[in-house]
């Protein structure tokens, strides 16, 4: 049963909208994505997508064993291997840090700061069952809907052994306008405002994420609100069995 903050939210909160992204498309200039996603790391510094995952990978991380494996699908420019990676050495963890993104350009970027870039689609992980530790999908799964969504989470849920990670953006009308007005001051390319505030309305509520992650795997998720619209979603996969 949905608490009364999460009846207020689902009135609150804006139809969820499909919209279009510019940096989906793969015909966009290399230089420019990379712009784009400079500007996505200085969001999530800045607006609380950092410090909300920074908690989730801290308390995963924290139980793991001395030598562990951390995928990061739709990895972008690296930044969540790498910070992935500094908790682990806080906390005696060595970890391999592997980083999966659709595209090249990106997984080279990747490789170069010290992680394994892997060119794939979080639509079909080339990874055996249970083969990484920790799963990662920061700021991903907005852009899928319907079957294609279910088919994602379940394709994090079947390659992770420990545990699974989700952050993503709790849809707000005024988490759009604030993005939108705070481009310009940060001076964000145009694309990267206008892919601002179309996956700020592709997001979730807190009840949906829940509700996505139990029918799409059978785990029933831990799912928090963060400071700048934030949401986090974790699982371990071996409960599943007993979720159902």
């Amino acid at each position: 049963m949905a608490s009364w903050s999460e009846r207020i939210e689902r009135r609150l909160a804006p139809r969820r909208r499909r919209g279009v992204e510019y940096l989906d498309s793969p015909d966009v200039d290399p230089e420019v994505r990379h712009r784009s996603h400079r500007d996505i790391d200085l969001s999530n510094a800045l607006l609380g997508g950092s410090r909300a995952l920074k908690g989730a990978l801290s308390d995963a991380i924290g139980g793991l064993m001395v030598e562990a494996t951390l995928l990061d699908v739709g990895s972008g420019s690296g930044g969540t291997v790498e910070l992935a990676q500094q908790i682990a050495r806080k906390n005696g963890v060595r970890l391999t840090g592997i980083a999966l993104d659709i595209d090249p350009s990106l997984v080279r970027t990747c490789a170069k700061r010290q992680q394994i870039g892997v060119c794939g689609t979080a639509l079909a992980l080339p990874f055996h069952d249970r083969s990484v530790d920790l799963v990662v999908c920061s700021l991903l799964l907005h852009h899928f809907e319907g079957s294609l969504l279910a088919q994602v989470l379940g394709e994090l849920d079947r390659v992770a052994k420990r545990g699974v990670i989700i952050h993503d953006l709790r849809r707000s009308r005024l988490a759009a306008a604030g993005i939108w007005a705070l481009s310009f001051p940060l001076g964000f390319h145009p694309i990267s405002r206008h892919d601002g505030v179309t996956s700020v309305l592709r997001g979730f509520t807190r009840a949906e994420l829940r509700t996505l992650v139990y029918d799409s795997t059978g785990a029933h998720p831990r799912v928090s609100r963060h400071l700048g619209y934030r949401l986090v979603g974790s699982w371990r996969p071996d409960h599943r069995e007993q979720a159902r």
